[in-house]
């Protein structure tokens, strides 16, 4: 496997690339704010028109260990035996997305399907209900790990990036084929669990109304003070702790409120009789879950890899602001200087608990994902 990287300011940027082999993928996450994306995506369609070039919006780039605001992070791949095919879907009613993560997962089944990796819409999909449906779609053999789109903190736009196409309201899933390829998978926190663990009353999927009875906006504002006046960015600073009787706890962080109803809505589902603690941050516990989800990666199939993918939860930056990069720095501290290193904060994160158990979506962490050949 060969890799190349390089943060684009600009378009001209991607006319002075000259690579030294042939790309069969260019992974690209992209700020909100860079400003000549079409033409940046038509010249490289044009030097590298046989490659598949995926990728997403972010709050964040990553690449190596440093993050970037309007830039691109890209970053040119060409595997040894490995085949990469790409599909995507349109996901027009957030209802849907349990269909259209099973329809996503049909469309790359193959013989020798190893991995999935996905790119969504990050704002108008139920995130909890389209690993569902990837999961439907595949046997539990087939990895599955990705994340959704960010917008920053403006919770305004996300797009995604699928060959020629850059569009809201899509999901692209990426199929990667081989017998000789490995990849490990991470995922960790870090946030600590405080007050009473109180029970969700009234929910429908990912919109929760009420928590013991209480409307679930007001309650949630109690705890928030001041910040309350920030939401929905604020919440990202104080995510949910949700158990239920089908899984272990996962995180959940706010994608809206509605004060009409007194509605808080989440990336993932929060089901009428589960229970939610509220969450806040230690810096230095997520830096040390950065550093886990690297030790789980590396001790997979992962171990010496070539590349890895990170995607972290903006509430993660967010919380670390200028120690960000402190959290990409104890990943290079697990994996050591060999692979290239790219991703994106996002809006959700899509991985297993540990290992190659089922995938779920989680917030507020830092996933990894580590590919060799």
């Amino acid at each position: 496997m060969q890799t190349f990287q390089k943060s684009i300011l600009k378009a001209q940027d991607v006319d002075l690339l000259e690579l030294q082999f042939q790309p069969s993928l260019f992974l690209c996450f992209v700020s909100p704010k860079y400003k000549e994306l079409d033409i940046s995506m038509q010249k490289l369609r044009s030097k590298y028109p046989d490659a598949i070039i995926a990728g997403c919006s972010t709050s964040g780039e990553i690449l190596n260990v440093s993050v970037y605001d309007a830039s691109i992070a890209l970053t040119a791949i060409a595997f040894d035996s490995t085949e990469i095919k790409l599909v995507s879907e349109e996901i027009t009613n957030v209802n849907d997305s349990y269909l259209v993560g099973e329809s996503i997962s049909k469309k790359l089944e193959g013989e020798k399907l190893k991995h999935i990796m996905i790119f969504s819409d990050g704002l108008n999909v139920n995130g909890a209900e389209l690993v569902r449906g990837l999961k439907k779609g595949v046997n539990g053999q087939i990895s599955v790990t990705g994340g959704l789109a960010g917008d920053g903190s403006d919770f305004a736009h996300t797009f995604i990036i699928a060959n020629d196409v850059i569009s809201e309201k899509k999901i692209v899933g990426l199929g990667f084929y081989s017998d000789l390829l490995k990849v490990g998978c991470g995922s960790k926190g870090g946030w600590d669990s405080f007050g009473l663990e109180r029970k969700v009353t009234k929910s429908i999927n990912n919109v929760l109304y009420e928590i013991d009875n209480q409307p679930a906006l007001g309650l949630y504002k109690s705890y928030l003070g001041e910040q309350a006046e920030k939401l929905p960015s604020s919440g990202l600073l104080f995510p949910l702790s949700m158990r239920d009787q089908d899984s272990e706890p996962v995180v959940r962080t706010i994608l809206a409120v509605n004060e009409e109803d007194q509605s808080l809505t989440f990336a993932g589902n929060i089901p009428e009789g589960s229970y939610v603690r509220l969450m806040k941050a230690n810096i230095n516990r997520i830096i040390d879950g950065a550093q886990a989800s690297a030790q789980i990666s590396a001790n997979g199939k992962g171990q010496n890899s070539s590349l890895a993918v990170l995607i972290s939860c903006v509430g993660r930056r967010l919380v670390l602001k200028q120690l960000v990069e402190e959290e990409l720095e104890a990943v290079r501290g697990v994996l050591g200087v060999k692979p290239s290193m790219t991703g994106f904060y996002s809006y959700g994160e899509i991985a297993p608990f540990e290992g190659f158990s089922p995938c779920q979506l989680h917030n507020q962490t830092m996933t990894i994902t580590t590919f060799s050949e």
